[in-house]
């Protein structure tokens, strides 16, 4: 099976390359659907001038060379030069119904790439807000969808596990008792854990036996390797990593212990990252800190941006782990492109890591980096989501309020079902939506958190399309039909056929085009577009109550295919197909 964009442009590049001359041959067909025919290719219009000649007369010599009868039933030169390709129902048929035995429907393996992917990175001892929402759903998205194409995807969740805050935070667990309940808060209440330590060490004592010079002197001993505070840290991470699976597990995401990758992991290399740049000339001593200043990056009255690799008293920052982290991903994970999903305002930072690690040589240019920027999300006023005391909105709440509002909403369409399932639903639904409404919109731009909305049933949602699967489970069941028994042959006869059909066929594309591009919502708008075609279908086309029985037979081999679409589709995205709706 093929997309028949692909197949169009590949035919009319050939047609360019015969008509032209060779150097013609990698010529932009500028192949695009269009609302006159299924497709338009517009080379012509480019070619004209390159050419010396008219458009229709450049149109005219593609269509001598132009091999597409086993494809299109109709081609015809429109406007000033514009190919009309309306694509043959028989090859649209045929097309399809390879893709009920395709156990990929339509997506391609790509050449293998080493991909370690940077997502999530919460922080220890402290409780994952709506902020880490995005990068960790976005993040796992281009996770599972890397690895459908083929890469090998190495997850890596760069927590902060280490700095300066550990000093009081193992001070407080000290002061608790590792058995205490307070120390139970960092594996259900980690915010409260931090704000009670950060509180003690605000409100202390500068007496050299008070809590932060305690706290001070046992960020040293942590720094320097003392065994008891390695002790200690390591039971702080330990009682995060168990809060942090809690939430993954909730929110349905792929990340496990075998991802962390914190920054702690990096400490032993900071020392040389500094020498390194300093013997090579390109960190130099600007205020007592070890900077690089690198051209373009001017701030206020152009003056020269440093990056900082090692501060004034000694201690190192998250440039220097950055760049740690460059030269690790390169040497020992055999990069062959890293990506980033991390805020937006940390674009510069980035590049001048990059930037700072090309110039060290530990970047070297067949190694792609990629920043997948990552937008706000607000709340209603406009501005970002937070608490009415102005705090970061808990995550694990946010998760907890969409399953209970999905509770609400299956208990009044399904009184039918009994409690279990009904509880089953609401989870998959509401943590469905709450994925679905990050990923149907671009990830750098910013969003406006609804539940209304993303809970609605009808429009762009995640419940929509989960809707548009469980509705054709529904017409298998009905017609005592297993959907993975469908082996029927395929016809395109009605419009409504057709354009179902043509949409199943673009789905490898798209995935692939997620997958190049690192942009989830193009499958996002793919899969709303396939439930409302889907919905046309159904008002045309009955499927169960067909005229003939081979009618019937091709009806449920296009639905099967639809159906096997739309769950991996959504599997992509990270969101789970309920049987029932």
């Amino acid at each position: 099976m093929a997309d028949p964009q692909e197949v169009l442009s590949r035919r009319v590049q050939s047609a360019l390359g015969a008509a032209f001359g060779p150097e013609y041959a990698d010529t932009d067909p500028v192949v695009r659907p269009s609302q006159f025919a299924d497709y338009q290719a517009n080379a012509a219009l480019a070619l004209a001038k390159r050419l010396g000649r008219k458009p229709r007369e450049v149109s005219a010599a593609i269509m001598e060379h132009l091999d597409v009868a086993d494809v299109c039933r109709d081609i015809e030169v429109s406007g000033p030069g514009f190919i009309n390709l309306t694509l043959r129902e028989d090859w649209i048929a045929d097309q399809t119904r390879q893709l009920l035995d395709d156990p990929r429907v339509g997506v391609p393996v790509q050449e293998r790439l080493n991909i370690p992917l940077d997502y999530s990175a919460p922080n220890v001892a402290k409780e994952m807000h709506v902020g880490h929402l995005r990068t960790t759903v976005v993040g796992d998205s281009l996770a599972r969808t890397l690895e459908f194409l083929g890469h090998h995807v190495i997850r890596q969740n760069h927590i902060g596990d280490w700095g300066t805050p550990f000093g009081m935070l193992i001070e407080h667990l000290l002061e608790a008792g590792e058995d205490s309940e307070e120390a139970d808060l960092l594996t259900t209440d980690p915010n409260a854990f931090y704000q009670a330590a950060r509180t003690k060490f605000d409100s202390s004592g500068e007496g050299p036996d008070d809590f932060a010079a305690r706290a001070r002197r046992r960020v040293v001993a942590l720094q320097g390797g003392d065994e008891e505070t390695l002790r200690l840290w390591r039971e702080l991470v330990g009682l995060s990593r168990i809060y942090f699976n809690k939430v993954y597990a909730k929110l349905g995401v792929t990340l496990t212990d075998d991802h962390l990758a914190g920054e702690s992991s990096y400490n032993a290399m900071l020392a040389d990252v500094c020498d390194e740049l300093e013997s090579k000339g390109i960190a130099e001593i600007s205020d007592g800190a070890l900077c690089v200043f690198l051209e373009g990056f001017t701030g206020r009255e152009d003056k020269p941006v440093p990056l900082i690799v090692r501060k004034s008293d000694g201690g190192y920052g998250y440039a220097t782990t950055d760049l740690a982290t460059v030269r690790y991903r390169v040497d020992d994970l055999k990069a062959d492109r890293i990506l980033y999903v991390v805020g937006a305002p940390q674009a510069m930072h980035f590049k001048m890591v990059w930037a700072t690690a090309r110039k060290a040589g530990w970047l070297p240019d067949r190694v792609e980096t990629t920043h997948v920027q990552i937008g706000n999300v607000l709340g209603p006023d406009g501005k970002i989501l937070r608490t009415r005391s102005g705090a970061p909105v808990r995550l694990v709440q946010l998760l907890d309020e969409a399953i209970e509002r999905a509770a609400a909403v299956v208990a009044e369409n399904r009184p039918d079902l009994d409690a279990e399932s009904q509880a089953e639903i609401a989870r998959k639904v509401g943590i469905g939506a709450v994925k679905y409404a990050d990923l149907s919109v671009s990830h750098d731009t910013e969003y406006v958190f609804d539940f209304d909305r993303m809970l609605a049933l009808t429009g762009n949602t995640g419940p929509y399309i989960q809707y548009a699967q469980a509705r054709i489970r529904s017409i298998f069941r009905k017609g005592g039909v297993d959907p993975r028994a469908v082996d029927g042959a395929i016809t395109v006869s009605e419009g409504s056929e057709r354009d179902l059909a043509l949409k199943l066929l673009g789905f490898g594309a798209v995935v692939e085009q997620v997958g190049d591009h690192l942009q989830p919502h193009r499958l996002s708008t793919y899969l709303f577009e396939l439930a409302q075609t889907l919905t046309a279908f159904y008002e045309h086309c009955p499927v169960l109550t067909a005229s003939t029985d081979a009618e019937r037979e091709s009806r449920l081999a296009l639905v099967s295919v639809a159906l096997r679409v739309l769950v991996q589709g959504l599997d992509l995205l990270g969101v789970e197909s309920p049987e029932h709706m």
